[in-house]
């Protein structure tokens, strides 16, 4: 970035964290940052995401025009520009930072910037594009969508959207499908082997799950090591003689279904030739489909029936998950890969145009119009009427996005009749299904348009009587009524 030069003003916006950043913590997560990887934190303003992955014995350095000038930033296979590109009140110094970075990057940059939502929290007038405050710092507030139309248009690559407000921009396009491929197709653990027979039995348990065997360069290696001395005709053999038929019809379906969905969503973000999806795709279309033509034509079609209304509500009405109101349909996220497919690419394909956010209870899918939204009740496991902490909201024909949070609102939104957002087998449910049916025999549901808020739900449990203790409704002791 020779020849720019950063007001020392923008180093008042850097901040000290106690842990990762949100966006090196979800490149970790993701896989993207391990320990075979560089990288650089460009920006990295007072360090810390530098001393945090430095402590995971994550080769890593950072570069900083005001904290850490000295040495010149280095290539490296990650760079992360981590609210960078709000603090540039000059557009054309921005993009040329972005720019920049990319240039760096060998494999993968990572773009995290504040978003639109954070408004109310920057005071300050208006400047150019952006929020001049009066500490004399500058902020360019970011929508989703366009912080990843940006990106793409600087660095001439399609972006995936990892997350609210951070945007993945890959080097090479395989590996951005790799990316999509394991957000999308369930992954195969493998179980542990340690001799011939062991690694026999993971190969059962992989084709039983995946509906066909896997090929050599799918396997780890000890356990390739291990049956390297196995013909591939003598190891079918053993695994057919093995495999429970029913399993491997199942897995057939399972996996026919992920690969369906993963062209569709490559279709919505842009799809490639069949020698540029994962090596694992690559096997399953030729095992589960005639011929990749033939796959996408399905995937199309697929893709076609979400913008049909009355396939979606259909789809909705037939699933066996989730609560249907007269607007959406809601699924809990134990619960989301048993939804019908088409509704799974719905999620999907809002997840890549805004990305999904780290935090999130319920999906919730609306019938009319495309619009999805990611509700997060933290303690929906531990209170039997969860509050609602924050929405976040893509319109799938706009792509707008929306954002609240209820963390400080005095009347929060809370759930009821907890067990119609899970799957019937979650082992949660009969435990919720009591209390539900408990809570109707005392009377609490006779006013429904009063009990969907804490004070609406407080004041309908003390008419009737009761108070919970867990996930037990019990009577109010005659003291606690007469206050």
């Amino acid at each position: 970035m020779s020849g720019l030069y950063w007001e020392s003003d923008r180093r008042l916006t850097a901040i000290g964290r106690a842990t990762l950043s949100v966006a090196a913590r979800q490149a970790v997560v993701d896989g993207e940052v391990h320990a075979s990887t560089s990288v650089l934190d460009y920006g990295s303003g007072r360090g810390d995401d530098v001393r945090g992955l430095h402590e995971m014995r994550i080769q890593v350095q950072g570069w900083d025009p005001f904290y850490a000038p000295d040495e010149a930033p280095r290539s490296a296979d990650v760079v992360l520009l981590t609210y960078v590109l709000n603090v540039i009140e000059d557009p054309d110094e921005r993009r040329e930072a972005l720019r920049r970075a990319w240039e760096l990057a060998e494999s993968l940059l990572v773009v995290t910037t504040r978003l639109t939502w954070d408004r109310s929290k920057v005071r300050g007038e208006q400047y150019e594009d952006g929020i001049l405050t009066g500490r004399r710092t500058f902020q360019h507030l970011f929508s989703p969508a366009e912080l990843r139309s940006y990106v793409e248009q600087t660095t001439a690559v399609r972006c995936v959207s990892a997350a609210p407000g951070i945007v993945y921009a890959f080097k090479k396009d395989d590996a951005r499908l790799r990316y999509l491929a394991r957000k999308i197709v369930p992954h195969a653990d493998w179980l542990g082997s340690d001799d011939t027979s062991s690694a026999v039995a993971a190969v059962v348990d992989y084709n039983e799950r995946r509906g066909r065997l896997p090929r050599l360069e799918e396997m780890p290696t000890e356990m390739a090591k291990l049956l390297g001395h196995l013909q591939p005709n003598e190891l079918q053999r053993i695994v057919k003689k093995s495999a429970d038929p029913e399993k491997v019809e199942a897995g057939v379906r399972a996996s026919t279904l992920s690969t369906l969905l993963f062209l569709a969503v490559e279709l919505f973000n842009g799809r490639g030739p069949y020698r540029s999806l994962p090596l694992s795709l690559q096997l399953d279309v030729r095992a589960f489909f005639s011929s990749y033509k033939e796959a996408c034509k399905r995937a199309d079609r697929l893709l076609l029936k979400l913008r049909d209304d009355t396939y979606v509500r259909g789809a909705m009405q037939a699933s066996k998950v989730g609560k249907l109101t007269p607007t959406a349909l809601y699924v809990h996220r134990r619960a989301i890969n048993q939804m019908p497919t088409v509704l799974r690419l719905y999620e999907h394909c809002a997840s890549i145009a805004a990305g999904r956010p780290p935090s999130w209870t319920l999906i919730k899918l609306r019938h009319q119009g495309r619009a999805a939204s990611w509700l997060d009740y933290p303690e929906f496991d531990d209170d039997p009427h969860p509050k609602l902490h924050s929405s976040y909201m893509v319109d799938l024909t706009t792509l707008k996005t929306s954002f609240k949070s209820y963390e400080e609102a005095a009347n929060r939104p809370l759930l009821h009749r907890k067990h119609e957002f899970l799957a019937l087998d979650d082992a949660d449910v009969p435990k919720y299904r009591r209390l539900t049916q408990s809570e109707v025999r005392a009377g609490l549901y006779r006013n429904p348009h009063l009990i969907g808020t804490e004070a609406g739900w407080e004041a309908e449990l003390l008419r009737c009587g009761r108070e919970l203790r867990g996930h037990r409704l019990v009577r109010r002791k005659e003291a606690d009524q007469a206050k």
